[in-house]
Parts: structure tokens; C-alpha cells; sequence
């Protein structure tokens, strides 16, 4: 028997790394997303909330679509690739409510997409942890230009959808510097490991307001994050869950050095 949640207590923050995780059975991540359901998460949610880092618009905007095409948006990996698709329902009410919650919170302008499907940052990890494809997903853009702040109230605004079954996922990378990448056999460039390490402190110790404020506080935030599209989801996650939530780290692995992902689930407060 399939439970349907109603509320949901919990959020979360996904490091979908590369893009290779939809095919590579070597890497530890492919196999904790696939595990999702049996171990993490077993409600089943009435619709899904994905903020990308590989959405970055000037204003928040929503995919307000029937139907989800799959975005390819990477280039030059192996061809099989390009031929996965994660044909899942779109979720047009959904758009429609988190337009009309970010309106009520005074973000101005929020605009709708008629035509964007899901790029990697969502159907690659939706795909290893709900791949049936039948449960209905809504995109949310970051706004790069913005600041740590900023994204948290966007995901305050949004905390309500957790009453309407909406299960929110924020998906980026823990560390996310595209040229420091390198072959290290297993090893963890110190850089990236100590930023790491700050990160899961800050959010087990409920430092909130630090990871807002990650520029100034945490140890090589511009090695970590040269752009922070891949960071902000965690701050949207983080603010829906609510300033008194928990957070747990559900996942650690890295890939080629410095490319973390340390994956976290915030449990709001009862």
C-alpha cells in the first residue's frame, strides 16, 4: 500500500554531483539516491519542488508544463546519455501556488515558463530516487546574482507547501569548482575537505545564519564555490524547513578531488 504523505517534516539538500551519475555504477551517490525510498524518505509526496542550480534567472520563474521534457544540459559525455528520459508529469498548481506564496512574501516579480522541461540537476537524482516517473515535479530557478540571504526567504516563503504534501529538494553540489577537478585516486584536496567539514558543523550546530553568510564565514568559500548557483538550493531547503529545524547529513562521497556530495536533510521542528 502506497502512503501518500500529506505533510511533510522534512526537507532536503541533494549534491547531484556530475552528470555521470546516471549511468556510473562505481560512484557511492548513485547508489545512496537509489536506496531513497528503503532509507531515507518512504513517504511518497503528492508533488515535487526541485530548486536547480542549473536554473539561474534574473527573477525566481517556475516550469508551468504538462508534461516534463529532459533537458540535456551537458556536453560531450557518452552517448547513452543523451537517450535517459524522465518523462514525469508536470505540476502546473504547484507553479501557480509557489508563484502566488513568493508574490505574498514580497518577491515582485515571479515569472512562469511554459516550455522548460527538467534539466540534470533534477531528473538525474529524481530518476535514481523515484524512477517510476509518475509523481508530479515543478522547477524553481536560482538567482545567482543574489546572496545566500536572499534564497534562505525564498525558501521561508515556501515552507507551507510542507502542509500540501510538496516534498522540496534543493540540488547543487556541496563544493562546486569545475576546474579544480582532477584524478587524485580517492584523495581530497585540503581546500575543498575543510570547507566541507565547516559546512556540515555550521548546519549540525544550527548555524543558519553563517551558511547565509558563507563568503565571510566559512574557510575558502570562492575555491569552493567560484559561482554559488550550485550552493543557494541548500539555503532554499534550509529556510522551508524553518529556523528551528534539524539537520542531518545523509550522505558523503567525493569525485575527482574536490567535488563533494555531501547531501543533508532538515527536519522542521514540531
Amino acid at each position: 500500500m502506497i502512503k501518500m504523505a500529506l505533510t511533510m517534516k522534512d526537507t532536503f539538500y541533494i549534491s547531484h554531483g556530475s552528470p555521470t551519475l546516471s549511468i556510473d555504477d562505481s560512484l557511492p551517490a548513485r547508489h545512496f539516491l537509489q536506496s531513497w525510498k528503503d532509507t531515507v524518505f518512504g513517504q511518497t509526496p503528492k508533488s515535487i519542488l526541485v530548486v536547480s542550480g542549473h536554473w539561474d534567472t534574473s527573477y525566481p520563474a517556475v516550469n508551468m508544463v504538462q508534461r516534463n521534457d529532459t533537458i540535456y544540459d551537458f556536453y560531450g559525455f557518452p552517448d547513452k546519455m543523451y537517450k535517459l528520459k524522465y518523462p514525469a508529469p508536470g505540476a502546473p498548481e504547484l507553479a501557480k501556488r509557489v508563484k502566488e506564496l513568493l508574490m505574498a512574501s514580497g518577491f515582485k516579480r515571479v515569472d512562469e515558463d511554459k516550455k522548460r522541461g527538467l534539466d540534470h540537476g533534477a531528473w538525474v537524482p529524481l530518476m535514481l530516487m523515484y524512477p517510476e516517473a509518475d509523481i508530479p515535479v515543478c522547477q524553481l530557478s536560482v538567482q545567482s546574482r543574489r546572496d545566500g540571504t536572499y534564497h534562505y526567504n525564498l525558501g521561508k516563503a515556501l515552507a507551507p507547501l510542507k502542509d500540501e504534501g510538496v516534498l522540496i529538494i534543493g540540488s547543487g553540489a556541496a563544493t562546486h569548482n569545475l576546474r579544480a577537478l582532477g584524478n587524485l585516486n580517492g584523495a581530497v584536496v585540503p581546500w575543498a575537505s575543510e570547507f566541507d567539514t565547516w559546512l556540515k558543523d555550521a548546519l549540525l550546530e544550527g548555524r543558519y545564519e553563517d551558511v547565509n553568510h558563507f563568503q565571510e564565514k566559512a574557510p575558502y568559500a570562492k575555491m569552493a564555490h567560484p559561482w554559488p548557483d550550485h550552493f543557494y538550493p541548500l539555503h532554499v531547503a534550509m529556510g522551508a524547513a524553518g529556523e528551528s529545524s534539524k539537520a542531518k547529513l545523509i550522505h558523503q562521497s567525493w569525485e575527482l578531488g574536490s567535488l563533494s556530495y555531501a547531501s543533508y536533510q532538515f527536519t522542521a521542528a514540531s
